[in-house]
């Protein structure tokens, strides 16, 4: 049984889920000295890390990341701290803005809705209205 297991789902799609994981893999490198290995498939994609005391997997698809590692007796000691730090990087990741990434439709219905619940009642008989300069 792995000592950290994280799973989180996106709606990034595939393609950019991938980009995401190659993110991942090239900080683990720089930061923690990890040796990554990326192998592509056609529906799910199989990242392998590995350094001194760690070693685990990340799998890629066009919906979840799912990511298991066995630490060394030594750095079992810090599981939580690890565990942790490593969520919050893929959040990051994955929370960070995609231009290609496939937005749920349900969100952006609810955007508009939202939106409009914000702006005031209009005006009857008012002037005609400018029109908004983009920023």
């Amino acid at each position: 049984m792995p000592d950290i297991h994280i799973h989180r789902e996106h709606h990034l799609g595939f393609k950019e889920a991938r980009k995401v994981a190659f993110s991942w893999a090239e900080k683990a490198e720089e930061k923690f000295d990890m040796e990554c290995t990326y192998e592509e498939g056609e529906k799910e994609d199989l990242l392998t890390f590995t350094r001194t005391g760690v070693k685990g997997t990340l799998l890629v698809d066009a919906h979840q990341f799912e990511m298991k590692a066995q630490l060394g007796f030594l750095l079992g000691a810090f599981k939580d701290r690890i565990e942790a730090e490593i969520g919050e990087q893929l959040d990051a990741l994955l929370n960070a803005p995609h231009p290609g990434a496939k937005k749920p439709a349900a969100d952006k219905k609810k955007h508009a809705v939202d939106a409009d619940a914000d702006k005031p009642a209009p005006k009857a008989a008012a002037k005609p209205a400018a029109k908004a300069k983009k920023a």
